[in-house]
């Protein structure tokens, strides 16, 4: 136990991984590919929050954001996608997951390039829609502002540890607070535990030449999360990620690093519940609290507030 992060041995972690199970779920025809997924909040939400991690991220990066959004009555689901090397391959993989899932429209959180992904699965289902709405946190909109762009088609020749070393540059644990170094060791251990193949394949959609159509998603609605510290992505990166989407909120952080997610889960938090709020009382609700106010009969007095959701579908009042 003594080698491992501190957040790997916090209560909260330790809660997280005891209570809510990691699932294995496969969806493509050859039967090899498993999504891995922790899914917490009732199943009676059908539009919740789904977290889509970075190029170094396992689903339960998002550990924060599952125990803390699900108290206030959001239903989370952590996705971590298998190896895909195709955008098409990863979004038909994606979709085969809502379906499997039965959820026909979902609020999407992606991590820089889970965020990119996300923008691209919006865009090339503009006319069948499964994404209600993005939260783009340290995101972007084109590949080309990557190092590695030019060869992008040989990752999957190099080694493991040539990988890892092509990421850990981003991993700088210089002049920053106990927070954010927490969160880089955490994120280092996640990367320790991916194969050469899930790292190959994410580097290649990450670097691969493609940029997001932001035409397609001006309707949609997005929040746009970002740090004003030192992070990967260039002030350049998040200027035209402003100017692509004009009609987004903007969601800023004083600092957090690369992973604020971790390391200021709560100002990250109460960001997602603000973005949230525009759909309480919708069908697309991400909040079993909004949808039993929105199918109680009129009259009916509501329930007391929610303290914490099983994964039954009950829930515990607090008296």
């Amino acid at each position: 136990m003594s080698n491992l992060s501190d957040l790997s041995r916090s209560s909260e972690y330790l809660s997280f991984r005891s209570s809510i199970p990691l699932r294995k779920i496969v969806v493509d025809s050859d039967g090899t590919k498993a999504w891995k997924i922790f899914d917490s909040g009732p199943k009676s939400v059908t539009c919740p929050l789904i977290c889509l991690p970075p190029v170094s991220g396992t689903a339960d990066i998002f550990f924060k954001q599952v125990m803390g959004l699900t108290t206030r009555g959001i239903r989370v689901i952590a996705a971590e996608p298998p190896p895909y090397w195709s955008l098409k391959e990863w979004c038909d993989g994606f979709r085969r997951l809502l379906d499997y899932m039965e959820l026909d429209k979902v609020h999407i959180f992606g991590a820089s390039l889970g965020g990119f992904i996300g923008q691209k699965f919006t865009e090339l289902t503009k006319n069948c829609p499964r994404v209600a709405s993005l939260i783009l946190c340290n995101s972007f909109t084109d590949t080309s502002v990557f190092e590695y762009h030019d060869s992008a088609a040989l990752f999957w020749l190099l080694p493991s540890l040539v990988l890892k070393r092509m990421l850990m540059g981003n991993f700088i644990t210089d002049k920053v607070d106990k927070r954010i170094a927490d969160s880089i060791d955490f994120m280092v251990e996640r990367l320790e535990s991916l194969t050469q193949t899930e790292l190959a394949s994410r580097l290649t959609l990450n670097c691969i030449p493609c940029y997001v159509k932001p035409q397609l998603l001006s309707d949609l609605p997005i929040t746009i999360m970002d740090v004003w510290d030192e992070s990967a992505l260039s002030s350049r990166v998040r200027e035209d990620l402003y100017k692509s989407y004009p009609q987004a909120k903007l969601a800023h952080l004083k600092s957090g690093g690369n992973f604020p997610y971790l390391s200021r889960s709560d100002e990250v938090n109460l960001h997602l519940l603000i973005h949230l709020r525009q759909f309480d009382c919708t069908d697309f609700t991400a909040s079993y609290i909004s949808l039993h106010k929105l199918t109680a009969p009129q009259g009916q007095p509501e329930e007391g507030s929610v303290s914490y959701f099983n994964q039954k579908d009950k829930f515990v009042k607090i008296t």
